[in-house]
């Protein structure tokens, strides 16, 4: 495999700094404002609109200690919640001026408790309900709630969100979307020039900087990968499925092992960027955008199951996967509830699948690598 591309190594250099990184320093100390989300369902444009950094808040990229976080959240609340708090409670979140989350799960309301009643440090705390269908008054309650997120951010920040500013900001995400869908159309290849885990390291600085800085950085790798002669290899084809997953180790020890991870159905990958705001068919931009996000490629919470099912088999097809991984992290309720109806889904077309239940942040533990090396050894062994 060719060297690794420049603009690789400067997005490796921000996400080294998580989560307080120097693309988000420079922001503050021009005197902006930053506003974290936990959920895809929170609509980033809104907050960008209105001249605001919109950062993801995630755990960190290791598995932490998390007894700090435990003493505000039941031990059955997702680890990846859990995380998030710790940091917060670990003061490493103090940067933020606001923070938006998603009535997606049990565990996401719950954070927002937290903060709301015993952190108190920050001027916005709000959650956007969201709902579980995508019928045409799911869409209309869904942009009553995006209207309303608007409405509770101008207040915090005394500022005013126009549609010019709006409009302004769907083209600009709409361009990353583009470019990642680039990217992803490269993996295509038999031997594409990204790694999984390398394409998680590109997504994840997609939370922690400005957006108009993140797509020159993007623009600048493909136009290195275009240019250049790299190619991965790997010896099964896979896709990573599952909970909040933004941890690239984990990924690696996959690939280390043999696979190739060349899609995703990850909240931190393909259902992050899939669809694009559509910037024709209305003329209230937050109606375009409220659209997009509800009916934007389905989390596992979203009934009935059918549309993520179906759109996890084209990623198969189009991918030529050759097994699953599913990443279950304990007590993450919708995903675990889902996986048997998607196995079975996925095996009636010969697509096996290893499914691991594991604690948020967990990388290269001895029984990953086990595991998956067997599932790989076993996908070999059908070939013949």
């Amino acid at each position: 495999m060719a060297e690794t591309p420049k603009a690789l190594e400067k997005i490796r250099q921000i996400n080294a700094g998580f989560p307080y990184t120097d693309p988000i320093k420079a922001w503050k100390e021009r005197g902006g404002k930053v506003v974290a989300w936990t959920c895809t369902y929170v609509p980033e444009e809104v907050l960008w609109a209105g001249g605001l950094l919109p950062v993801r808040m995630t755990g960190d990229s290791h598995e932490l200690e998390l007894e700090d976080a435990n003493a505000y959240l039941y031990i059955n609340t997702c680890s990846f919640q859990r995380a998030c708090l710790q940091l917060t409670l670990n003061k490493q979140y103090d940067f933020l001026d606001g923070y938006v989350s998603a009535a997606t799960c049990d565990g996401s309301r719950r954070l927002a408790d937290v903060w709301r009643n015993y952190i108190h440090h920050i001027p916005l705390i709000y959650v956007l309900t969201v709902p579980r269908k995508t019928s045409e008054r799911a869409h209309q309650l869904y942009l009553s709630e995006v209207k309303e997120m608007k409405q509770k951010v101008e207040e915090a920040f005394n500022i005013k969100i126009t549609d010019d500013a709006l409009h302004q900001a769907i083209k600009l995400y709409n361009h990353t979307r583009e470019l990642l869908k680039q990217l992803y159309e490269m993996r295509k290849r038999e031997k594409p020039p990204v790694t999984g885990a390398e394409t998680l390291e590109i997504i994840n600085a997609a939370f922690r900087m400005p957006r108009d800085e993140y797509n020159k950085l993007l623009e600048e790798l493909m136009k290195e990968l275009n240019d250049s002669k790299r190619e991965v290899t790997g010896k099964v084809r896979l896709l990573i499925s599952g909970s909040p997953l933004n941890n690239p180790d984990f990924i690696m020890t996959i690939e280390n092992e043999g696979g190739l991870v060349v899609a995703d159905e990850l909240c931190m990958g393909t259902r992050y960027w899939w669809d694009p705001v559509d910037e024709k068919s209305y003329s209230d931009p937050l109606e375009a955008i409220s659209r997009r996000y509800l009916d934007n490629f389905p989390c596992a919470r979203m009934v009935p199951c059918d549309e993520r099912f179906e759109r996890i088999l084209a990623l198969t097809k189009d991918y030529k996967v050759e097994g699953m991984v599913a990443e279950i992290i304990r007590y993450c309720v919708p995903y675990a509830h889902d996986e048997p109806m998607l196995r079975e889904r996925l095996e009636s077309k010969g697509i096996p699948v290893l499914e691991l239940d594991l604690e948020y942040g967990v990388s290269g533990s001895g029984q990953i690598r086990t595991r998956a090396q067997a599932f790989i050894e076993m996908i070999l062994d059908r070939r013949g």
